[in-house]
């Protein structure tokens, strides 16, 4: 990868992460990148429509027309047409957040998304964003698919990250982490309690095809509804969602890309 192109995509993944806006000197200088360096990429992304400047000599902001490519590669892929029906079912039955995320290569990345509860609290964090594999519901689903030295070798590739960015049962260990991964071989699908984030809950089951996980479907909300209780009576309702995207999923060419290695 070149230079300039590794540095522009960077940009985008940093603005991403701000959607407010950054300075120009606070991206050159958070990213390491010479000042008139990144005076140029920004100008060039700007050029394209992926970024815009908030004023006149403003914060640099993403465009919508990142989102509009996501959005347009989903559409191509069959992914909406084939997951919504389903996504939706499971929402309206459980009345929380469901979620379908996508393996590819090392990463589980949430591409889709139906909202079962229409009034009060609510639980909906944005979509593309990577599962975090060692306190997510949607991870640990995942990783119980595979080797305990496959699911750890792609924890230690992503990290565990900050405590302080999850839950207070968020593991730290590869002891911790296991524990919840043979917990959930054991049950066939995961669950999480205050691990990802304080007040919540979650539970996922894993998209399979042809033995390997493709993806995975999850039910998301707060702990004072979504009770291990509650889970447990849900639990059926996921697996058979999963189970029926299964042989589906071969019709998008955005389950096509099986995990690197078998477990």
């Amino acid at each position: 990868m070149t230079l300039a192109l590794d540095r522009g995509l960077a940009l985008l993944e940093h603005l991403a992460a701000h959607p407010g806006g950054l300075p120009l000197a606070s991206m050159a200088a958070e990213l390491d990148i010479p000042l008139s360096a990144c005076h140029r990429l920004l100008a060039e992304l700007q050029r394209r429509g992926y970024v815009r400047q908030a004023r006149k000599q403003g914060d640099y902001v993403l465009t919508t027309k990142v989102v509009s490519l996501g959005l347009g590669y989903l559409s191509n892929a069959g992914i909406v047409d084939i997951a919504e029906p389903l996504l939706e079912r499971l929402a309206q039955k459980s009345g929380e957040l469901v979620r379908l995320s996508i393996v590819d290569g090392d990463r589980l990345t949430w591409i889709a998304k139906a909202q079962g509860m229409r009034q009060g609290l609510r639980y909906d964090p944005d979509m593309g964003m990577d599962a975090r594999l060692s306190c997510t519901a949607s991870g640990h689903a995942w990783l119980l698919t595979l080797s305990d030295e496959r699911a750890l070798a792609l924890v230690t590739q992503q990290g565990f990250g900050a405590p302080a960015d999850y839950g207070p049962r968020a593991p730290t260990t590869v002891k911790a982490l296991l524990g919840h991964l043979h917990a959930a071989r054991v049950r066939g699908y995961a669950m999480i309690d205050e691990v990802f984030a304080p007040g919540m809950s979650a539970m996922a089951a894993p998209v399979l095809r042809r033995k390997e996980a493709v993806g995975v479907i999850s039910i998301a909300g707060p702990r004072i509804r979504l009770t291990p209780e509650r889970m447990h009576a849900l639990a059926p309702d996921l697996l058979a969602a999963a189970a029926e995207l299964g042989p589906i999923s071969s019709t998008s060419s955005l389950f096509g890309r099986p995990p690197l290695g078998k477990g």
